[in-house]
């Protein structure tokens, strides 16, 4: 597997994928394990991590049953680096919707392409900074490319699709495929790997967005949120372990939720969770 070291064989032919690329990616993998390990999932955990992860961050990962592999950036151009580094894409592509953290490191998002290059034949990916609440495992039978639309201000979000929660089929074939269309001259992918994939897989199967619930939909489509259906929650924009929260006094139900998923404690019921003001 050019570019990846893992540290054990796959158990499974079946995996959830994260990506850490920092000690603040780690804290939120750590907490997206445990949430995976309590859906009662027997699909393989697998971590890609970049090598700016120190084994501090790593171990506890370990100790939640990952499977740690890790993985060389993309052999990208240096035009492409420049134009893809935080500084650079954020002042051609700012934020204005919400604040991404300081840790934010854009460029790295590309490593997640790295999955098509696994010893898996059914993954999901998810990243970091998501939760599963309810067992997901049935979106192994979903095809290639499945993602939820990224929706959490209006319905006219419902055409862009969000890629913190893919299905995906690893093959050589296909990585070689997307990253030939990747770095080509003048490249500019505005939201990094999520536009990217876009165009990647133009006819992304939609799924629900209970299977990526954004944490903006709870103050900006309330009516959509429903702790019933919803199966996987994402926390775009501020993370939840950020102290001080930008949005604590407007995502403290939320924010609670995380860090009862992110100690070794009881997680509350979902039946017990407050609905949206």
């Amino acid at each position: 597997m050019s570019g990846l070291r893992p540290v054990r064989e796959a158990r499974s032919d079946c995996a959830y994928v994260t990506l850490v690329t920092n000690a603040d990616f780690a804290l939120g993998a750590g907490a997206l394990l445990r949430s995976l390990r309590l859906s009662e999932t027997q699909a393989d955990l697998v971590v890609l991590h970049t090598g700016g992860v120190e084994e501090a961050s790593l171990a506890p990962l370990r100790e939640r049953g990952a499977r740690l592999v890790e993985t060389d950036l993309l052999p990208t151009s240096d035009a492409f680096n420049t134009a893809h580094a935080r500084d650079a894409l954020h002042g051609a592509a700012p934020f204005t919707k919400g604040e991404k953290p300081a840790f934010h490191t854009p460029l790295d998002n590309f490593a997640k392409l790295r999955l098509w290059q696994l010893d898996y034949d059914r993954v999901v990916f998810l990243d970091a900074d998501t939760l599963v609440l309810r067992n997901c495992d049935r979106l192994f039978d979903y095809p290639e490319f499945c993602a939820a639309p990224n929706v959490y201000e209006s319905l006219a979000d419902f055409h862009r699709m969000n890629s913190g929660v893919f299905t995906a089929r690893p093959s050589q074939a296909t990585f070689d495929r997307i990253f030939a269309e990747l770095d080509t001259p003048g490249a500019f992918w505005r939201r990094t790997d999520q536009t990217f994939l876009q165009h990647a897989f133009p006819d992304w199967h939609g799924l629900p967005v209970t299977f990526n619930m954004l944490q903006y939909v709870w103050f900006n489509l309330p009516g959509l949120w429903n702790w019933d259906s919803i199966h996987i929650l994402h926390y775009q924009y501020e993370k939840p372990w950020q102290n001080p929260h930008p949005k604590a006094d407007r995502l403290a139900p939320l924010i609670d939720l995380w860090h009862a998923y992110a100690g070794d404690g009881p997680v509350p019921a979902l039946s017990e969770l407050p609905a949206p003001a």
